[in-house]
């Protein structure tokens, strides 16, 4: 796991979509701990015409709008100056969020969780101009298989689930390694949880959970993932 703070930045037409996520709950504690540190950049800011204009039609004709590419690659240039990153040894790792890309996994997950800088972009329209991916993104991910409107959902969901790996960040440090889907649980889905009341409306908790017993609670509940 990162010895330093983990960088986020965020390539995003819309940074105000992250205001209320950046500001709840385990991320929120994330930051203000200082384990994780998230860049919202617009990269609208680096259109140069006066209209501020990041997309356009496509070559060859086809519904909808591409983003342009200009806008884009300088955003990226711009992101070691901007946030005063010079540790050249910095283990870095470019996003692309889409639909396109390959399913998110818990494996993927802590895998990127291993990252010091973690650039991610959001798209949005019918798309980024192919240049984008080819010359600036490591990896492209999805979420599952629809479509959204832009790339800051998934974006927000990748920033949720490292940033619950990064040390410090939950209450009990080896919280997350008992999670659905995790190696320690031959990456299937949770034993079902109970608490009290022991008995409600006739619903009880089964009986080998409240027998002391740790050897057979633990077989228990290892024959219960799915």
């Amino acid at each position: 796991m990162n010895l330093v703070i983990l960088n986020f930045n965020i390539l995003t037409l819309f940074p105000e979509l992250f205001t209320s996520f950046l500001g709840e709950s385990i991320v929120k504690r994330a930051i203000k701990s200082k384990k994780i540190q998230v860049n919202l950049i617009n990269f609208r800011d680096f259109a140069k015409d006066k209209h501020h204009t990041v997309d356009d039609t496509p070559y060859g004709g086809g519904a909808g709008m591409v983003l342009k590419c200009e806008p884009i690659f300088d955003a990226f240039a711009s992101i070691n100056s901007r946030f005063k990153i010079q540790d050249s040894k910095l283990k870095t790792r470019t996003v692309f969020l889409t639909p396109q890309g390959k399913r998110l996994t818990q494996a993927r997950v802590e895998k990127l969780a291993r990252y010091n800088q973690l650039t991610l972009l959001c798209g949005h329209y019918e798309g980024v101009d192919q240049r984008v991916r080819d010359e600036l993104i490591d990896e492209e991910i999805s979420i599952g298989d629809y479509v959204l409107t832009g790339g800051e959902l998934p974006a927000m969901v990748l920033i949720d689930a490292i940033s619950r790996l990064q040390p410090g960040v939950l209450g009990k440090e080896d919280s997350h390694l008992q999670d659905s889907f995790t190696k320690a649980l031959k990456r299937k889905k949770e034993y079902p949880h109970y608490t009290k009341p022991a008995d409600f409306q006739g619903l009880k908790v089964p009986d080998i959970l409240l027998s002391g017993n740790h050897a057979e609670i633990e077989k228990w509940r290892k024959s219960q993932l799915k």
